[in-house]
């Protein structure tokens, strides 16, 4: 099942998506410019094959929900995230509000 849920940030909607898979589940939280997800993010991926692309993007393990995803600290980002000022060990909602 997918299931869509908008998500304020700093009065700015932003658009939580959850995907539920056999054994896991698959989380992320995207803006016009970029996303957070679950660790099943590429990161390296995203760098190395298509860093053209300039992907947005963060990383965060262990998290169970979107409210995690929210909490947690970013694990990686893409190159084209740290331009931004979005680094590693930064809050999910931090990281989004860079990309609204």
């Amino acid at each position: 099942m997918v299931q869509l849920k908008p998500i304020e940030v700093a009065g700015r909607t932003v658009l939580g998506i959850e995907v539920a898979l056999p054994k896991t589940r698959l989380l992320a939280i995207a803006t016009e410019k970029g996303y957070i997800m679950c660790g099943a993010l590429d990161v390296t991926l995203l760098n190395e094959k298509l860093a053209d692309r300039g992907v947005i993007a963060g990383r965060a393990v262990g998290v169970r929900s979107l409210d995690d995803l929210l909490a947690a600290p970013l694990e990686s980002v893409t190159h084209a995230a740290r331009e931004m000022g979005i680094y590693p060990g930064m809050i999910g909602r931090e990281a989004l509000l860079k990309m609204v």
